[in-house]
């Protein structure tokens, strides 16, 4: 059992470290299959009159729930003014959120703002909060970073870090090698989002999991969630810095989206501040890329003008298309979420028996759902990855699908 729990946390380490260039390279060289096959799938939609009262022209609608059955999704689920629209798959079920990790962790250090004991000061700098790294440590000029840098992805710091292989060509691309002056330079950079964990835990005395229960899951009734369902990733060869993963349900998620949809506020009180939610949508910084990752800010997605989506809209993404996208204007959350476990099955082997490189290992399991012979296996109907030009136009069918 401990070999098997080793392997599984090895292979999430490994994809995790993949999640940039897999995030750049999937869609984009015709790995997405034509004419792939729907899946038989109980939908659940309002009436085209009660969908349409809500914003939503109702073929339109159809559409896009018709593209997502034939993607691998596993749960997904449109909820507008409190009303589900559409949805389909386990929503009860918790899967594997990946990188949506860094959006939980904006929330929980918004609930501990403040410069007095058991609070998190986001002007304090790592030297002030004697945050360093092992086995390398940090400079004086990388230690001057601030909480609000790391939180805006904009610390400079190139650090190695858990989960961060397949993504540090493009860190080394945009931070170098060399020293970099806080606050200027963004980067997708675990270092930054693993270091402010460490942050987390030590100024208020909390383990990510317990934060998240008490903070966020039980003021807004979440039902699936338990402490048990956050877990650590820690490689001491790297760094001391860990990263808090979690298992999380759709209606769990519709349940932060909504959160952050209702200015802060479950159940008829303040859960998180308002000031908050719009630092999300107002302090964030150009990605350099275009579509949905247009901009970042505070562990957040900002979609770019293009994609239909209007302004305000801003989202939480993972590995394998796993997202939960506010959309205040449409007073609408979405979610979308994919199963990673079989993918895993068949990437870690490639990984550590063959010896294939992670990317090689990815592709390569794309094309083969390409195959005439395997198109409509149970792994390439059900549980392949998603890729990136997939998602888009599901999310572009969305945006069309609106009045």
């Amino acid at each position: 059992m401990k070999r098997k729990t080793a392997l599984w946390v090895s292979g999430l380490i490994v994809i995790a470290a993949l999640c940039l260039t897999y995030l750049f390279m999937t869609g984009e060289n015709g790995l997405s299959r034509p004419s792939a096959p729907e899946r038989a799938l109980d939908i659940t939609r309002l009436s085209d009159e009660k969908a349409e009262s809500l914003g939503w022209h109702s073929g339109r609608l159809d559409a896009a729930l018709s593209h997502a059955a034939t993607l691998s999704t596993d749960s997904f689920i449109i909820v507008t003014n409190d009303q589900v629209v559409g949805a389909f798959g386990n929503l009860e079920k918790p899967y594997a959120t990946h990188s949506m990790r860094k959006s939980f962790l904006s929330a929980l250090v918004g609930l501990h703002l403040g410069s007095g004991p058991g609070q998190i000061n986001l002007d304090a700098t790592l030297q002030e909060l004697n945050v360093s790294d092992t086995p390398g440590p940090l400079s004086a000029k990388q230690r001057q970073a601030t909480v609000l840098n790391l939180l805006k992805s904009v610390s400079g710091i190139n650090h190695p870090a858990a989960a961060s292989g397949g993504i540090q060509a493009d860190i080394d691309k945009r931070l170098g090698h060399g020293e970099n002056e806080p606050g200027r330079i963004w980067a997708y950079n675990n270092w930054d989002y693993n270091a402010l964990t460490t942050i987390f835990e030590d100024r208020t005395g909390l383990g990510i999991a317990e934060a998240f229960d008490k903070g966020v899951a039980r003021p807004t009734g979440m039902e699936d969630f338990s402490v048990d369902a956050v877990s650590h990733i820690l490689d001491a060869d790297l760094s001391m810095h860990k990263a808090a993963a979690f298992r999380m349900s759709a209606r769990d998620l519709v349940r932060l989206g909504q959160l952050y949809l209702h200015n802060g506020r479950a159940d008829n009180q303040q859960v998180l501040p308002e000031s908050w939610i719009d630092r999300a949508v107002e302090d964030f910084t150009e990605t350099g890329n275009d579509g949905l990752r247009w901009a970042h800010g505070y562990l957040w997605w900002i979609p770019g003008p293009e994609t239909g989506l209007p302004e305000g809209s801003f989202w939480a993404w993972g590995l394998g298309n796993q997202a939960l996208f506010v959309v205040p204007e449409w007073d609408t959350v979405i979610v979308h979420q994919s199963d990673t476990t079989e993918f895993l099955k068949r990437f870690l082997p490639m990984i550590e028996v063959d010896g294939m490189e992670g990317e090689a290992a990815i592709e390569q399991l794309m094309l083969s759902c390409l195959e005439r012979g395997n198109r409509e296996s149970e792994y390439c109907v059900e549980h392949r990855f998603t890729t990136r030009r997939e998602f888009d136009e599901l999310m572009a069918l969305i945006a069309r699908a609106r009045i």
